[in-house]
């Protein structure tokens, strides 16, 4: 029987099998073709610069081996890098040689230079210059199920990410995309799930990024020329775990390319959990293809929990900080904080300093004084809907005339009077400002702004329209 390029890889791919794991065999060999045999020099072909450089690190030792066996001492193993972007170009091939074969090797047979390793472009959490040796979670082993109480507000989520944590990749909520308010424990949920998921299998790659870091890391990978190895360095994530994905909102580049990377991931059964402050219906500015795979698996939404939920999240921290309460202090703090759960645990931190600081008891005077101020000084999160419902209420109109296209002056005064205090009291860009409040641009919103500015220093009138709103939404 001839020897052929395939029949020397497999046999390679044989010995190989048998001496790593499965998980990392999928990963990083499965998808390496055989492209042609020259006496004693096999070449493959590989899918980017970046797999080509963590087979170098990590496997070069095992591949020498398979290939000595198979071809003897004089084994020579050529890497053709195959680099496919996201729209279907095809860039031209390009060869490099092992570090270990390269004395064996004419410089002519070599196009991409030697000297051009970039330790930085493996990946993207590694300070450059540092030569990574594994991917790191960067989850918070502090944020876990133990301490994620279960109560009416959070169960479908929370059963839900014991789910996906005991099958990841393999249950129907994928992707899981966990939804709520300020404070209710979006970001403890979502690492939650990946510490589990370590626990249960340390063979698979989790990594947990923010939205914003995701953003900044693309917008580097671009002025880099390197967006290929971004790219596939997220698409051998086995479960991405994205926090705040509504950052993603009017940023049309990340948002295509996380596009492809989900479904890569969701193609080859890894495990995606997203996280946002709102239902993907509510979503302003993302892309209609992005909001429908995210509705793909299941949303779950956290809501503010009830009284008693709230009453053992207090007890809970309080056991774990070693500190004893008496039950009416804990049920007074759990009364009156109903908001989120960040708030309801600072207040209790505030207690406890005070108490301490001032070598004072823990009273429920001291508990009243403490939680006023906590809740006096505590800023209020405003949403866009929330802005225009008071002023809609103020203006005694409804939201659909707020947002009509009508040009009588009572109503546009209204509309830019909505436009001014979500620029002011939100994190919204004017573009989703524009969109939420009546389809407009984010030139209607920059007008809206201008003219409330104007009008508030010429117009008794408007001014005290200003002020009074500016107390309704407590700015």
């Amino acid at each position: 029987m001839s020897v052929t390029a395939q029949s020397v890889w497999n046999n390679c791919l044989e010995f190989i099998k048998d001496n790593i794991q499965p998980q990392a065999y999928k990963t990083w060999f499965e998808p390496i073709l055989a492209v042609k045999l020259s006496e004693n020099s096999l070449s493959i072909q590989v899918p980017s610069k970046f797999f080509y450089e963590w087979l170098e690190e990590h496997y070069v030792k095992i591949l020498k081996v398979a290939l000595t066996k198979e071809l003897g001492e004089t084994a020579k193993l050529v890497y053709i890098i195959k680099m496919e972007n996201t729209y279907g170009n095809k860039q031209p091939f390009t060869e490099r040689i092992p570090s270990s074969n390269r004395t064996a090797v004419k410089a002519q047979d070599v196009d991409i230079p030697l000297n051009n390793k970039s330790p930085e472009l493996r990946n993207p959490f590694v300070i450059p210059g540092i030569r990574n040796v594994k991917i790191e979670s960067q989850l918070n082993p502090n944020y876990n199920f133990e301490n994620f109480l279960e109560g009416d507000s959070n169960r479908l989520a929370r059963s839900a990410g014991l789910a996906v944590a005991s099958k990841p990749g393999g249950t129907s909520f994928n992707p899981l995309l966990i939804f709520g308010g300020v404070g209710l424990g979006k970001t403890h949920l979502a690492h939650a799930i990946g510490v589990d998921i370590k626990d249960k299998y340390p063979e698979k790659t989790v990594l947990y990024i923010s939205a914003e870091k995701f953003t900044q890391q693309y917008i580097d990978s671009v002025k880099k020329n390197n967006r290929n190895d971004f790219i596939h360095f997220y698409q051998i994530i086995d479960i991405l775990i994205i926090d705040d994905v509504q950052f993603l909102s009017g940023k049309t580049g990340t948002q295509d390319v996380f596009f492809h990377i989900f479904n890569h991931l969701h193609q080859n059964g890894k495990q995606v959990i997203l996280t946002s402050d709102k239902a993907p219906v509510d979503m302003q500015d993302i892309e209609q293809r992005l909001l429908s795979r995210f509705k793909w698996g299941l949303s779950a939404e956290l809501q503010s929990p009830d009284f008693e939920t709230r009453v053992s999240i207090l007890k809970n921290k309080l056991y774990r900080d070693g500190v004893e309460m008496p039950d009416d202090i804990v049920e007074y703090v759990a009364k009156n904080i109903k908001s989120n759960i960040r708030e309801l645990e600072g207040a209790i931190i505030s207690l406890i300093a005070q108490s301490s600081f001032n070598k004072k008891e823990i009273t429920i005077d001291l508990a009243k004084q403490v939680v006023e101020k906590f809740v006096k000084n505590t800023k209020r999160e405003v949403s866009i809907d929330y802005i225009q419902k008071i002023v809609s209420d103020y203006f005694q109109m409804d939201i659909d005339t707020l947002q009509s296209k009508t040009r009588k002056r009572h109503i546009v005064q209204a509309r830019q009077l909505a436009m001014f205090f979500a620029k002011k009291l939100t994190k919204a860009s004017l573009a989703s400002i524009g969109s939420q409040i009546g389809k407009r641009d984010h030139a209607t919103v920059l007008h809206a702004c201008k003219t409330v500015d104007n009008l508030s220093t010429t117009d008794k009138q408007f001014r005290k329209y200003v002020e009074d709103l500016s107390k309704k939404l407590s700015v």
